[in-house]
């Protein structure tokens, strides 16, 4: 299942100090791009796990378009993310944590569902593998928590 390989991102992410969220890209059965949050290190408020992969899964198709291509990403997307998505008309969006605070699929803005569909409709599956996704993140957030004191 490729939210394992999403999970790996977001563990290589947590060993560097990013918040651990990791996406990957799959076309036609394989991973065409994957990464993970390096808003820490590049100093980025932009360098989001989503738009980083987005834009690798670009590059390797030569197309703006990701069209047939499915994202799985270890949390709920944000307002940005989740329109950058939309945009690049991926086919399907498979996230695993939901996110209470700054989620924009399910919470929020609802961006997919109260503003229509829009001139694309991505297909959302939330809450795949939900507890191992949240675990990594609420470890995460523990131990910042503690480093702090």
């Amino acid at each position: 299942m490729f939210m394992f390989d999403a999970l790996a991102q977001a563990r290589c992410a947590s060993g560097l100090g990013e918040v651990p969220v990791g996406a990957v890209v799959v076309f036609d059965g394989a991973v065409v791009a994957r990464g993970h949050n390096i808003c820490e290190s590049h100093k980025s408020s932009l360098a989001h796990a989503e738009l980083l992969v987005i834009e690798a899964a670009q590059a390797y198709f030569r197309s703006k378009y990701l069209f047939g291509c499915d994202i799985y990403v270890t949390l709920e997307p944000c307002a940005m993310c989740a329109h950058a998505i939309r945009l690049a008309r991926v086919r399907r969006l498979y996230f695993g944590a939901y996110d209470h605070k700054c989620g924009a699929i399910d919470h929020g803005p609802r961006l997919f569902y109260e503003h229509g569909r829009g001139f694309f409709a991505t297909e959302v599956i939330g809450g795949v593998m939900e507890r191992e996704c949240s675990l990594i993140l609420s470890e995460f957030f523990a131990s910042v928590r503690l480093e702090k004191r």
